[in-house]
């Protein structure tokens, strides 16, 4: 029995889909929203918050592997609450209890944010670190202690191996998560910035962390990237896919700096998370690259799926949803 967490989400539920094809038996654990109809009896929905101790412990009995992927994914001041419960006690939580059950391996997906991605003409490693300097978001810090809680783990005998992804492209609900990216080039939003950042598919993930469950590779972690791109490249791949016009604004520094302080004004009235943030406008506009060798030296016979046909299947597969609904 595998156990999955975080089930009902972009990763996850990607993750299930090809465990289940290989004919895994899997235990998905979810929170609030329920996972896609996989119509599969190899597949055991378990509903759970990772911040609920007993539940955790239920949901391991006869589990021998564990794919952690539950997380909050935000750059609103007001989740830093969330963040840290989720990402750094959710976490701890999944820990002890893997350690309690005995199981044989688990795989965190934790985040390049957690490596301190902000830094001027170096290419980003694992073997780099947030801090203070280098991160800009309450989410990298929660990763990154998140992270700390998987080392302490595996200090106390649990066999792990720590993924960090980049930005995930994938066929989801794009009204939040990275598939929102789809969902502002759909609706021909004008804007683009010229910076760059690594970009995977999401099944790319999911079949690099199957890969590294099934090996005899541990206490290790991976930056999971096919291949650095600007945000204007991959905008105009998503607005040629949906056949849309391309964003054709640049965004400055300084307009950058005027629009995150509007959104946090906008916010203070509507009470909803702004759309953009400082962290998230300073990111948009950073050129930060990220080295891959790491993950093809060890898992030598793994491709990358390019990131223009990537982006190519999920528009299409985007418009075939539109027109169902």
């Amino acid at each position: 029995m595998i156990l999955v967490t975080g089930g009902a989400g972009l990763l996850g539920s990607e993750l299930i889909r090809q465990l289940l094809s290989q004919g895994k038996k899997v235990r998905a654990i979810y929170n609030k929203s329920q996972l896609p109809d996989f119509n599969s009896e190899l597949l055991e929905q378990f509903q759970c918050n990772i911040l609920d101790v007993v539940g955790l412990e239920t949901a391991l009995q006869g589990v021998q592997e564990i794919y952690h992927c539950a997380a909050v994914v935000s750059f609103a001041p007001s989740s830093k609450r969330d963040l840290f419960s989720i990402n750094i006690e959710g976490t701890a939580n999944v820990v002890n209890a893997a350690l309690a059950a005995g199981i044989k391996k688990m795989v965190h997906v934790s985040s390049v944010a957690a490596l301190g991605r902000i830094r001027e003409g170096e290419s980003i490693t694992e073997n780099m670190n947030w801090t203070e300097e280098t991160s800009n978001s309450v989410y990298g810090q929660s990763k990154y202690l998140g992270e700390l809680e998987v080392w302490r783990g595996i200090g106390e005998g649990l066999n792990a191996v720590i993924v960090n992804p980049v930005i995930i492209l994938g066929c989801a609900d794009w009204k939040s998560g990275s598939a929102q990216i789809f969902k502002s080039v759909y609706d021909e939003f004008p804007w683009y910035t010229e910076g760059v950042s690594g970009f995977v598919d999401t099944g790319d993930v999911a079949k690099a962390m199957i890969a590294l469950m099934q090996s005899d590779i541990s206490n290790e972690r991976f930056i999971i990237s096919a291949e650095n791109r600007t945000y204007r490249q991959v905008f105009n791949w998503i607005a040629d896919g949906f056949g849309k016009k391309r964003p054709h604004k640049k965004v400055t520094p300084l307009l950058a700096k005027i629009v995150w302080r509007l959104e946090a004004i906008k916010s203070m009235f509507s009470h909803k998370n702004p759309l953009v943030t400082k962290e998230t406008a300073t990111t948009a506009l950073a050129e930060v690259t990220y080295n891959n060798e790491k993950l093809l030296n060890f898992l030598p016979d793994f491709k990358y799926t390019s990131i223009e046909s990537a982006i190519h299947i999920t528009c299409k597969q985007m418009l075939l949803n539109l027109k169902k609904a």
